[in-house]
């Protein structure tokens, strides 16, 4: 009857043991599950990040194609712009700095320049009086813009740097202004 009983302990012992080891191989499977459901949320997100820019990059190349056919088109031009211009070569340039313009607000949305460098590449944009022309010519098509979108952010900037450059004494157009912080509104 000892040896039963010695027995029926050890059976307990290693049910025990087994236990343990199932409990640890379950927590250690729900951790690498949750770890997983992680990594798939991070890859889920770069890839509609890939899909956004991608689709960006194409809606580019379509509103560059059409501002192509408004630049060689005076017809074309008259429906694409509702921007007042006061001659078909005057409609070009506009269409132009539009073109200009929105490529270096797509440069911006994408990630192929930074903040700072969006500043310095309008910078060199508001420095041609046809482009500060443009711009306020267009003024009124900005109005409607939510404060919180990159086009306006970016729109913004665009006004302070005009602004300043017009205010300015200089001709160094190449040092007005300073960059404001992304996501902090330029002042005025």
């Amino acid at each position: 009857m000892a040896t039963q009983i010695f027995g029926i302990r050890g059976l307990g012992s290693a049910t025990g043991a087994g236990l343990a080891f199932a409990a640890g191989a379950f927590a250690l499977l729900a951790a690498q599950q949750r770890r997983y459901a992680e990594l798939r949320i991070q890859v889920d997100r770069a890839e509609r990040a890939d899909w956004r820019r991608t689709m960006m990059a194409e809606q580019q190349e379509l509103q560059l194609y059409l501002l192509r056919k408004a630049i060689d088109d005076p017809d074309l031009a008259a429906v694409f712009s509702i921007a007042e211009a006061d001659s078909p070569a005057q409609q070009r340039q506009f269409l132009f700095a539009n073109a200009l313009y929105t490529n270096a607000l797509l440069a911006y949305r994408i990630g192929v320049v930074n903040w700072e460098e969006l500043h310095g590449h309008l910078r060199v944009m508001c420095a041609n009086p046809i482009f500060r022309q443009y711009w306020h010519a267009t003024r009124h098509q900005r109005a409607s813009l939510k404060d919180s979108s990159d086009e306006a952010k970016v729109g913004h900037m665009t006004d302070v740097i005009i602004h300043d450059l017009e205010e300015s004494e200089s001709d160094e157009w190449w040092v007005i202004g300073e960059p404001p912080s992304e996501g902090q509104p330029p002042a005025p």
